[in-house]
């Protein structure tokens, strides 16, 4: 069986160290422990790393030790990413203050993802984003995005 391509976005990285949030932080390691044991192939974009690199340096040290674990593959924002983002914006589904969830989310329909896998219930994992995606692809004809978070994909398996 194919292993499934799943984009990252920055707060799935985030909560691998957020003490504020210890459920969430568990079911990340959960996701992560599957991913460094090969179950997935793991996009991110320059997107992700740009976010990372603007945390304060402990934080991003550490974030950057996460990635260090895994082997993703770099994604970089270009022209058609873009353009795909910007659909979100026009079509009304996110607003332009929210560019970068906009193009994380193109990023990971440009790379041909599966999924999504974000803890952004504000952005991403919402249903007007997950049917706004929906019509996305299917105008610019790409496939469907499933978007989700950790704890839908540790449960599928349980």
């Amino acid at each position: 069986m194919k292993k499934r391509k799943i984009y990252l976005d920055t707060t799935i990285i985030s909560y691998l160290d957020q003490q504020d949030a210890p459920e969430r932080m568990m079911e990340t390691h959960k996701l992560w422990d599957k991913i460094k044991m090969g179950e997935f192939e793991v996009v991110i974009s320059d997107v992700t790393t740009r976010e990372i690199n603007d945390c304060e340096k402990e934080k991003r040290e550490t974030l950057l030790d996460y990635l260090k674990q895994i082997k993703p593959v770099l994604v970089s924002v270009d022209d058609k990413t873009i353009e795909i983002a910007e659909r979100f914006v026009d079509f009304g589904i996110l607003k332009q203050k929210s560019f970068d969830d906009c193009q994380h989310i193109a990023s990971a329909i440009v790379s041909d993802s599966d999924m999504i896998v974000s803890w952004n219930f504000k952005h991403i994992v919402n249903p007007k984003t997950i049917t706004g995606a929906k019509i996305v692809t299917t105008v610019e004809g790409y496939k469907d995005l499933l978007i989700c978070t950790p704890t839908m994909l540790i449960e599928e398996d349980e």
